[in-house]
């Protein structure tokens, strides 16, 4: 029986088949599901901001940053055999949640998220970003589709 591993804000977890991940809630955060077709391994992250440079605070949480997440994420499926050039994303989120004019911080997280894999050299294959509304996302590892809900978009696979 397949198990449903919840990703929270600023976390990440890999899931092989039949499991499936799924994270609640995302607004101008941005999920970036990562999967291997041929072993069938999944990988989820939610990420709160772009760029771990601004960070203040002087302790890290890597899962947090666009630029930390990602890599620490592919190194995950990495040590479970995946292999960089078999692994394909999908990415979601990314929201103007309070229609700010200018840059917003959704619009900031997915440039980053874009711009990271394409340093890992990690092809976008679909997406669901911007707008300014809310999504939930639930990443099957058996087939790699990604289930998108919105209360006010209804659902979409991607």
């Amino acid at each position: 029986m397949a198990e449903c591993l919840v990703v929270g804000i600023s976390d990440q977890k890999v899931a092989r088949k039949p499991d499936k991940l799924v994270s609640y809630a995302l607004g101008s955060c941005v999920g970036i599901c990562l999967y291997d077709k041929v072993l069938q391994v999944a990988g989820l992250a939610h990420i709160l901001l772009p760029d771990s440079k601004n960070n203040v605070s002087g302790s890290i949480n890597v899962y947090k940053y666009a630029d930390t997440a990602i890599e620490r994420l592919v190194q995950h499926m990495e040590a479970l055999g995946c292999q960089r050039s078999r692994i394909v994303a999908k990415i979601s989120g990314g929201a103007n949640m309070f229609n700010t004019p200018g840059i917003s911080v959704g619009d900031k997280n997915v440039e980053a998220v874009r711009r990271e894999l394409a340093r890992l050299r990690i092809k976008i294959v679909a997406e669901d970003v911007g707008g300014n509304y809310g999504r939930t996302l639930m990443f099957d590892s058996e087939n790699g589709m990604l289930e998108v809900r919105s209360l006010s978009h209804g659902n979409k696979i991607i």
